[in-house]
């Protein structure tokens, strides 16, 4: 790559320990009104009965009147790599955090996802409103690592990626709905920027920037203990938007179908697995995503994604497979 086309090299420390610092005060704010709004309805224990003789008492005004995590443990799902509610590869119809219809809920994220030659680290959080919208951020770093040096960009080059997210709840009900077949659908978009245009342009990116567009049907079949979700997504995106939009190949939407299953051991463990395809649009070819995960809902407030993940080739480098962690906090 020419010097003049090489931008200098940011310090991923300092600006991934700034994210980090956001993330741990988000956290800690977001537990802390998990933990009040569970605990908000219930009484203390050992609390003096009402007197009948001093006639009605005034009803006290409640906690945290907006939160009241009222939904089944796990039926939020997990934080997808990209911020949306869902599995660790495909966003699900179903709505971040465990707010019903008349609450509001939230979650945070930090994901890790270790490759033969690359790594990758996702944190953002996401709001839940009402059980019907959801609106996500997440960032992420796309390490190089070592290969950096071999493909011109420096040892450890990192990669910046931003996406905000919004998904609304069309109709149906994932987990309600046990007398019908009808899933529960969610329409969604991912719009994502990458810095480093000119590296983007090098490798024949079109542009630094664009939008997926998804439909999600989630389904949750309790008597069986058996989650199935399909999505379509039209997406112009490389590597998951982390190099650029389009290519020589192709720059317009291609419809691609990303797939989930997950058996359900108890209310708090599921296994399960997913597939996504993706488009192939530079001149280096892209291929398909899978994972084998197994997640823990500790309580509603915490959970643990432990997962094998695929990724195929990613820029000349084959086979980018290993391990996906992921912790989830929220209400």
């Amino acid at each position: 790559m020419p010097a003049s086309l090489r931008p200098p090299p940011p310090d991923p420390r300092s600006i991934h320990g700034a994210l980090r610092a956001g993330l741990t005060a988000l956290i800690l704010s977001v537990a802390a009104g998990g933990a009040l709004a569970q605990t908000a309805a219930t009484a203390p224990a050992g609390a003096p009965a009402p007197d009948p003789a001093a006639g009605p008492a005034e009803a006290a005004p409640k906690p945290f009147p907006l939160t009241d995590s009222g939904r089944l443990l796990a039926t939020g799902g997990v934080s997808q790599v990209e911020g949306a509610a869902g599995g660790g590869l495909v966003p699900w119809a179903v709505i971040a955090g465990y707010g019903t219809r008349d609450a509001v809920g939230a979650s945070v994220h930090d994901t890790g996802i270790f490759l033969r030659d690359y790594s990758l680290n996702s944190v953002g959080a996401a709001l839940g409103f009402y059980d019907r919208l959801e609106l996500s951020y997440d960032h992420i770093f796309f390490d190089t690592r070592s290969t950096g040096r071999l493909l011109g960009l420096g040892k450890g080059f990192t990669f910046d990626e931003n996406i905000l997210g919004a998904k609304v709840r069309l109709l149906g009900d994932a987990v309600y709905d046990q007398d019908s077949w009808l899933p529960q659908l969610g329409l969604g978009l991912q719009y994502k920027r990458t810095d480093d245009t000119a590296i983007l342009k090098s490798v024949g990116a079109h542009t630094n920037d664009g939008t997926d567009f998804y439909l999600a049907a989630t389904k949750l079949l309790l008597e069986q203990s058996l989650l199935l979700n399909a999505t379509l997504r039209a997406t112009r995106a490389n590597q998951l938007g982390i190099l650029g939009f389009g290519g020589p190949k192709s720059n317009g939407y291609k419809p691609e179908f990303e797939g989930s299953a997950a058996f359900l051991f108890s209310r708090e463990l599921a296994l399960g697995a997913e597939y996504r395809t993706k488009p192939s649009n530079l001149s280096f070819r892209e291929e398909n995503a899978y994972d084998l995960f197994l997640a823990y809902f500790f309580t509603k407030n915490v959970a643990l994604t432990l997962a094998y993940v695929d990724l195929g080739a990613i820029a000349t480098r084959n086979n980018e497979n290993g391990a996906y962690l992921s912790l989830q906090i929220g209400f």
